[in-house]
């Protein structure tokens, strides 16, 4: 029985084996969500011979859907429709797969839910005391208290979560810089932001060397390439200038101001979802785990235990870990699920 394990998000579609090939492609739902379907079935196939899909989702937050509930639908459509006959599992955040008509029935559990299958996998990689789950990807950071091998959230949907500090609203590409600092100081004068989608967190991660430059990708503010000469040119305009007004050491300090801003609003998120209780363990994944080194050397003595899923299991692997997890996940589930 081979599964692969399905993320399909609001910006991503990410896919793994839980074995040797994680795969992530762009797709920006609230502009294509009519080519789902296709779209799934082109990433099964990269795959080979699959016996099962193991689903998660965060694409139902996109606006092209009216509620959450019509996206998750839609999504549970497409998946249906890109399976042909494969079996298909639907983790929800009660911490179980279902079947897709249950998922129908159940639309609040079923939304959002792959943070909840990513900690409920690395759970097992703490079995005794305190641990936490740190995944910084390129929209959001999930940070997720664990104990004696299970996860232990006090959200379970979105709003719950934002509330309790386990979701952070910021990743390390997709996240607008005006939604991060209103003002930057550039030598010693305070500056307005526009008010604008100029320039994200990619941009500052590229000029600041912690994310690699992408010449083919336009996945950007201004949909020209992923590159630090590029990245300079959107922090300007993000102050409403271009590069020939502002020094690159001027434009590196606005990067580091935001930078700095995200490492605090972490630390601070951290702090609270931790509660005075330094954990035995701290599990780092997805793309943004050199920003949560910062978290954890701000709010750890050292005394912790950090295992950084990029290091065992790989960049890919560690960067698709929801779908990785859900196919370790759906490997363990009995055949007859997928009719029960």
């Amino acid at each position: 029985m081979r599964t692969l394990g399905l993320d399909i998000g609001g910006a991503n579609l990410k896919a793994s084996d839980g074995e040797g090939l994680s795969v992530s492609i762009p797709f920006p739902m609230w502009l294509e969500w009519k080519r789902l379907p296709v779209a799934l079935s082109e990433l099964i196939d990269q795959f080979g011979a699959i016996n099962r899909l193991a689903v998660t989702m965060t694409g139902e937050l996109a606006d092209c859907f009216a509620t959450k509930s019509a996206g998750v639908n839609f999504i549970l459509d497409a998946v249906v429709e890109a399976a042909d006959k494969r079996e298909a599992l639907i983790w929800q955040s009660g911490g179980e797969f279902v079947d897709v008509a249950t998922a129908r029935e159940i639309t609040s559990l079923v939304a959002a839910a792959n943070w909840h299958a990513l900690a409920t996998w690395c759970a097992r990689l703490t079995t005794s005391g305190h641990g936490v789950l740190i995944d910084i990807g390129s929209t959001t950071t999930d940070i997720i208290p664990l104990e004696r091998g299970v996860a232990m959230p006090t959200g379970r949907t979105d709003p719950e979560r934002l509330l309790s500090g386990e979701l952070l609203y910021f990743g390390v590409r997709r996240t607008p810089l005006i939604g991060v600092l209103h003002t930057a100081t550039l030598s010693g004068v305070e500056r307005p932001l526009a008010n604008e989608l100029f320039a994200t967190t990619y941009d500052v991660f590229l000029v600041l060397n912690e994310l690699p430059e992408q010449p083919e990708s336009t996945d950007t503010a201004n949909s020209r390439p992923a590159t630090i000469e590029e990245a300079f040119s959107r922090l300007a305009r993000q102050l409403c200038g271009d590069t020939d007004e502002f020094t690159r050491d001027e434009l590196r300090e606005f990067a580091e101001q935001c930078r700095a801003t995200l490492i605090g609003r972490g630390v601070s998120a951290l702090r609270t979802v931790y509660e005075g209780n330094i954990p035995e363990t701290v599990i780092v994944s997805g793309e943004g785990g050199f920003l949560a080194e910062h978290l954890i050397s701000k709010c750890f003595n050292g005394s912790s235990e950090i295992l950084n899923l990029r290091s065992t299991l790989g960049e890919l692997h560690s960067n698709c870990a929801c779908a990785f997890a859900l196919a370790r996940l759906g490997t363990e589930q009995p055949e007859e699920i997928a009719w029960l």
